[in-house]
This record gives structure tokens, C-alpha cells and sequence, in this order.
């Protein structure tokens, strides 16, 4: 099931995965992974009883530009669509609210998965948290003229 918002469980679940994902699989250190941001962004959830499956945050980093990060799927359910119908979700929400691009930081190891969301790499490799990465950038819909 997809849960959209920032209620007490739900936030739990999206801890528990971020720490799970983020800190003890890919050893970010834990001050690095939860910021400011975790006290105002919503987030989308897709849990399974009582298994969070995958997660995402967003921002907009501009009126028309839409942000996602803090993007994870739980091991055991990578490869299996969750990950690329998440994405897809975020994106019909942010034109819902007016985006008309969106662009993230994406981990090197994930800029496969990203062209294949219709990503395009919009910048040199740099390091975030730790991790190398490259900024990314999808055109969400045609702005009206």
C-alpha cells in the first residue's frame, strides 16, 4: 500500500528503512542522513503490513522545480518495480503542485535506474555524504504558454 504524508507511524517506517538503507548498508554516518529537512518534507511510503518497502522525500528547490531525495527501496524488494513506480508517483504529485522539471543527486551505482526513469545526467561527479554522485534532470511536462 502507498502512503503519502508525515504521521507519527509513518515516519517511523521511513526512519527505519533511511537507517537500515542509508546507515548500516551503505555506512553514511547517521548525523549525515537525518537533517533539518525530515521536520518539514513529506514523504511517500510504500509499506507492505508491517515491512516498509521503499521510501522517498521532496522539496522544491524552486516554484517549478521539484526535488526528490532520501530515495531507498529495503533490499530484499529491489528489482522488482517498486523503486520506478514510486518515482513515477512523486512525479505526478510534483505537476500536480506545479513542477515542470525535476532534478536530483543521484549515486553513481543508481544513474542506470534513473536514465531508464527518462533521467538525464546534468553534471560532473561530486561527492555527497560521502557517496559520489551526479545531478539529474527529467522535464515533468511542457510549461503552458
Amino acid at each position: 500500500m502507498l502512503y503519502f504524508g508525515r504521521s507519527p507511524w509513518m515516519l517511523q517506517a521511513v526512519f527505519a528503512l533511511r537507517q537500515a538503507v542509508f546507515v548500516e548498508e551503505q555506512h553514511i554516518p547517521i548525523e549525515w542522513e537525518f537533517d533539518e529537512k525530515d521536520q518539514t518534507c513529506p514523504y511517500f511510503l510504500w509499506h507492505d503490513g508491517n515491512i516498509p518497502i521503499a521510501t522517498i522525500r521532496y522539496q522544491f528547490s524552486t516554484p517549478n522545480t521539484l526535488q526528490p531525495d532520501r530515495f531507498c527501496v529495503a533490499k530484499a524488494f529491489r528489482h522488482q518495480g517498486y523503486g520506478r513506480k514510486l518515482l513515477h508517483y512523486l512525479e505526478m504529485r510534483g505537476i500536480q503542485e506545479g513542477a515542470i522539471q525535476s532534478v536530483l543527486s543521484a549515486e553513481i551505482d543508481a544513474c542506470a535506474f534513473y536514465e531508464a526513469c527518462g533521467y538525464q545526467k546534468t553534471s560532473e561527479p561530486y561527492t555527497e555524504d560521502g557517496v559520489l554522485c551526479v545531478e539529474m534532470t527529467k522535464q515533468l511536462k511542457t510549461a503552458v504558454k
